[in-house]
């Protein structure tokens, strides 16, 4: 494993913490940090003068480190008084899970496509509603309902990008923004 790929594992060790403190910047930045990870490995690496990338293991250190951020959001979702929307975050958090051990066992990426995380987005949609218009916490099923259906739409594109056609956004992003050739 590279320094870089090191540094960038223990930078996504440690954004997670800040979310027990600041739930929402903590949550947000766990996310982005997730998001360019990919890119930031490459970014240090030519610092650095070393190969880019995580290697062949990218996805499955990628999803174990996404899953690990989760569980601080899981812990702060458990502290929720609307038992409607604690018991939702503990579902879509071992739906998440039951993919990622259904990937680790099989190797198929598409089976994200068919786990979705949906939990972050849910996660995001509480605290943030909860801070900032408490009026559309959800307080009936039917609100847990549109709620997930509303959230469901861009991320089922999400992960039909990323883990059904495969396609890798972040190449873009090397390219045109540090231009870093894939």
């Amino acid at each position: 494993m590279t320094i870089a790929a090191i540094i960038v594992i223990i930078i996504r060790l440690l954004i997670p913490l800040t979310i027990l403190r600041w739930r929402i910047t903590g949550a947000i930045a766990s996310m982005l940090m997730d998001a360019i990870d990919v890119v930031l490995v490459d970014v240090l690496a030519t610092a650095f003068n070393e190969p880019g990338g995580f290697g062949d293991r990218y996805q499955l250190v990628d999803k174990w480190l996404d899953m690990y951020y989760l569980a601080f959001e899981l812990y702060v979702s458990l502290s929720w008084s609307n038992v409607l929307a604690r018991n939702t975050s503990i579902f879509l958090f071992v739906f998440r899970l039951v993919g990622l051990i259904a990937f680790e066992a099989t190797h198929i990426r598409k089976l994200f496509f068919f786990f979705p995380n949906l939990f972050e987005n849910f996660f995001l949609y509480f605290i943030i509603a909860e801070r900032a218009a408490p009026r559309y916490l959800p307080t009936k099923p039917w609100h847990i309902a549109l709620a997930l259906v509303l959230l469901y739409i861009p991320k089922v594109a999400q992960e039909y990008v990323l883990h059904f056609a495969q396609l890798h956004p972040w190449g873009w992003t090397k390219e045109v923004i540090f231009g870093i050739e894939s």
